[in-house]
């Protein structure tokens, strides 16, 4: 009971202790407080059920804001884990790298070691090449040694198989030539006492003189066989003089193969260095292929680390980027929220009149706000136009709606299932013209007469298929025909950006 009520039972109390109205009067007083009771009572109804909707609404928005509070909570503790398998994969990645740098250090200071060792291998390569060609040399000298030394000793052989057949030859040629000395001793004390004979006997016979003559030219033969072997020795000093020399050949021979024998065993102590330094070279070239292909796993380790890593930041930046998102969205819809709750307030203020008569019901679920509006206060029945009566409910709507940017504003236009009458079906051939005719005069009016914005307005007819009551009485066709406005959000990116613009 309000407070107007109140004082008017009071004056009607007080007039009739007074006795100043009449009783028909009193009645008829008595009549209308009842009905204004009655009235009372059916709008304490409506701001009863007003109330439990809009506490339904809050509980609503308020779960769905605990939810969202749950949601980021468990993205603030998720990003908090992704933080700690960061920091742990960062840590793993940084011994890794040590153990590279390590890795490469020890790889570049056997490399150095390799290199020194392709030196020192490639010294041996040159002195083995010397070696060996000493080695060619002395062999070639050794092979012409050889063959000098056995010509030397065939030559020697011939000499001395010759020397013997000349020793043989000289001895005999002594012999013949002491016999022949002896012979020409005797003959020639023979042709000297034959000489005395001639000188006695100057007229000698001729026998004697042929004797004479024989005896001279055995001298001659004798005198050539002498020569002969003058000859004889004077080749023999030349023999022996040649068989010195093939005898120093010999010992040179000798000293040669001497020294090609220690060249020889120098030449196997070096091939036995290169076969060490070979060994040592293959071991090293192993360990520098096991050190590349560890080198090369630790590169793609690496590698899967940097990916892994790349792919956790761009997890965590795309989290983040989640995370401010949905914050921003969370702070955009309760701006839009509060703005929407400031406009129903704004509506209900303008329209409490038309609220209180059960017109006009207005209804906010969560970013949504409906202005359901019975087509009596706007239309007379079978008519599209909207009454003056309506326009001023219009004005006050549209006051309200041309400040409300956030929003798209849509009209809608219902009827009950009662078909269009015979005079009316000309104009409106179903319930679906008539709809959308009248959500259309709606759109005319807030747009051309009431400044809203016509980007962000619509018009729809629905007819008969979205009753909100039974047909079936004539209250719910009542309830059925209706005009409904409708604020709903816009793209989220867009309100987003419009939160940041106010930020």
């Amino acid at each position: 009971m309000t407070r107007t009520t109140m004082i008017l039972l009071l004056a009607l109390s007080a007039a009739v202790a007074a006795g100043c109205v009449s009783q028909g009067t009193h009645t008829q007083t008595l009549g209308e407080l009842d009905e204004a009771r009655k009235s009372m009572a059916r709008t304490a109804a409506e701001l009863e059920k007003l109330k439990k909707e809009s506490a339904e609404e809050l509980q609503a928005s308020r779960q769905a804001n605990a939810k969202l509070a749950g949601d980021l909570e468990a993205a603030q503790a998720e990003i908090g884990k992704l933080k700690e398998n960061f920091a742990s994969v960062q840590k793993s990645l940084y011994e890794e790298r040590d153990t590279l740098r390590r890795t490469e250090g020890e790889l570049k200071k056997l490399r150095d070691d390799y290199q020194a060792a392709q030196q020192q291998m490639g010294d041996f390569r040159r002195e083995r090449d010397l070696l060996q060609a000493k080695v060619d040399e002395l062999k070639r000298d050794l092979a012409a040694a050889n063959k000098a030394v056995t010509d030397a000793e065939a030559r020697i052989a011939a000499v001395q198989k010759e020397k013997q057949e000349l020793m043989v030859s000289l001895g005999e040629a002594r012999d013949r030539a002491r016999d022949l000395e002896t012979k020409l001793a005797a003959e020639s004390a023979q042709a000297a006492a034959l000489r005395e004979d001639k000188q006695r006997l100057m007229s000698g016979t001729t026998t004697a003189q042929e004797e004479i003559a024989k005896l001279q030219k055995r001298a001659g033969e004798l005198e050539t066989q002498a020569a002969l072997a003058a000859d004889l020795n004077k080749r023999l000093e030349e023999r022996d003089q040649e068989i010195g020399k093939l005898r120093q050949a010999a010992a040179d021979r000798d000293a040669l193969a001497a020294k090609v024998a220690s060249l020889t065993e120098e030449l196997n102590k070096a091939k036995e260095r290169v076969a060490i330094v070979t060994g040592d070279l293959s071991s090293l070239r192993e360990e520098e292929a096991k050190l590349k292909q560890e080198r090369d796993q630790l590169a793609q380790e690496r590698e899967k680390l940097q990916a892994s890593l790349q792919r956790e930041q761009e997890r965590l930046k795309a989290e983040e980027a989640e995370k401010a998102r949905l914050e921003q969205e969370r702070a955009a819809k309760e701006a839009e929220i509060k703005r929407l709750t400031k406009t129903q307030e704004e509506l209900n203020r303008a329209l409490q009149e038309e609220i209180a008569k059960g017109n006009i019901k207005i209804k906010q679920i969560g970013d949504r706000l409906t202005i359901n509006m019975v087509d009596k206060i706007l239309f007379d029945s079978g008519q599209a136009k909207v009454k003056p009566e309506g326009l001023t409910v219009l004005k006050q709507v549209s006051d309200i709606l041309k400040t409300v940017t956030d929003k798209q504003i849509r009209i809608e236009g219902h009827t009950d299932n009662v078909p269009i009458g015979v005079k009316l079906r000309e104009k409106f051939p179903t319930n679906w013209e008539l709809s959308t005719a009248r959500a259309t005069s709606v759109v005319r009016y807030l747009i051309e007469e009431g400044g809203v914005d016509r980007s962000n307005i619509a018009a729809v007819g629905y007819a008969d298929t979205r009753p909100v009551e039974s047909n079936d009485t004539e209250e719910g066709k009542a309830a059925n025909r209706r005009i409904e406005i409708t604020l709903y959000p816009k793209d989220l990116s867009e309100i987003v950006k419009e939160v940041k613009q106010a930020s």
